[in-house]
């Protein structure tokens, strides 16, 4: 929902007001011929303009306002308010805040809901290929002779010319290519395949017109390469020498391999099926409710996980300029493909929050210190580093929003 506020300064306290903004920024002003906070008014306005005290002034009285609406607590704003200067000059400042506060929420049925749980089931086939991706895990590489085929590591020297001249990032000595990963442009993996060690050959290429290097994009190039050596991967059987290498507690043969597996699958599984289950039931019970959202409360959202998304990037060396420069796209490419996300997040927040308030569901300091045992356990830490990070009203509050889920998940009506 939105409210909207407006304040009016004028007269004797917003001069006031002017002269506290003048005395704060004159006490950092540089005016040749005066120590800092020692220049007259008349000079200061002279050199840094009389509008720079009125807009000192115009925030000094916004964040003052803005406090004693926060203080009064009639208006609970959920986002940073709207703030418009209507006016502002020396005569006068009006400003208009428009607050967003909590949407307006009617529940709908948000229990025994009819959703089906589905069971857990893990084929071989599914075991099969959890088996032989752990044996390329330990798989070892050989030097091979022969010529270089497809899924072989090729270790080569190469030079790229263009134009007979060579070019930045074209070379590299030893480097070791795994072929059919298509690390590099189309066509060089390609004619590596056949070739022997210690072959030479020239390589005549095109590089794609959406290459990165502006310089290359579309451009003849030819690299020189020589294969310096061979390698394959040579996967292990399911034997002794490999159990004893994996050194898995209770596995010493293929079935008690399989039975392991199947377990660890059965496991994920489960954890996956029980995240669909209650994202089928928190969508149905947003489905029953009525809520009033506004653009404002979505733009928002929609900020805060395209921080987090950039977050998860840096954490992985990929700056913002960078993943633009590699994906050829601009921030509202992303913004605008999270908004159905953002709207579903903020639904299910506030269906959450609700069924809190209407169920009068509380969470006792008790309740909360030990699930603070609990994290402390699972992180292997101590409770006091837990709480460094938490404080107990933020589990308390998770702990309501966990038993709010619990009942949107409770299904009796289910055979």
């Amino acid at each position: 929902m939105k409210q909207e506020l407006e304040f009016k300064i004028e007269g004797i306290e917003w001069g006031k007001l002017q002269d506290e903004a003048f005395n704060k920024l004159n006490k950092d002003a540089k005016i040749d011929g005066f120590r800092a906070g020692k220049a007259p008014r008349s000079m200061f306005e002279k050199k840094y303009g009389k509008q720079e005290i009125v807009m000192e002034a115009a925030d000094m009285a916004i964040k003052k306002e803005y406090e004693r609406i926060l203080t009064e607590g009639k208006i609970l704003p959920v986002i940073e308010p709207k703030i418009d200067l209507v006016s502002c000059d020396e005569e006068k400042l009006e400003v208009k805040f428009v607050f967003v506060t909590e949407p307006k929420v009617e529940l709908g049925k948000y229990t025994n809901l009819g959703v089906k749980k589905d069971k857990v089931k893990v084929t071989k086939e599914e075991v099969k290929n959890r088996i032989d991706s752990l044996l390329n895990e330990y798989a070892e590489l050989v030097e091979k002779d022969g010529k270089v085929a497809d899924g072989d590591i090729a270790v080569i020297n190469f030079a790229g010319y263009k134009d007979g001249v060579a070019f930045d990032g074209g070379t590299a000595e030893n480097y070791s290519l795994t072929i059919g990963s298509k690390t590099f442009i189309p066509g060089f993996e390609e004619a590596i395949i056949g070739m022997a060690k210690d072959e030479e050959k020239d390589i005549n290429l095109t590089f794609p017109e959406d290459y990165m290097a502006e310089e290359l994009k579309g451009q003849k190039v030819v690299f020189k390469v020589k294969v310096n050596e061979i390698k394959t991967r040579v996967v292990p059987k399911l034997d002794k020498d490999f159990f004893e290498d994996l050194a898995m507690e209770g596995v010493t043969n293929k079935e008690e391999l399989e039975h392991e597996i199947t377990h660890e699958l059965e496991h994920q599984k489960e954890h996956e099926l029980e995240h669909e289950y209650e994202e089928k039931c928190l969508e149905k019970a947003a489905s029953n409710m009525k809520i009033e959202m506004t653009e404002e409360l979505v733009e928002d959202e929609i900020e805060h996980m395209y921080r987090e998304f950039m977050q998860r990037m840096q954490m992985q060396g990929i700056s913002e300029e960078m993943y633009y420069e590699y994906t050829k796209s601009k921030k509202e490419d992303i913004t605008s493909q999270m908004k159905v996300d953002a709207e579903k997040r903020i639904k299910y927040r506030y269906l959450l929050k609700e069924i809190i308030k209407v169920e009068k569901i509380k969470v006792t300091d008790k309740a909360a210190k030990d699930r603070v045992k609990e994290m402390a356990s699972m992180y292997q830490v101590d409770e006091e580093t837990i709480m460094k990070e938490v404080s107990l009203e933020n589990i308390k509050f998770d702990l309501m929003y966990q038993k709010a889920l619990d009942l949107v998940t409770t299904n009796k009506e289910e055979k």
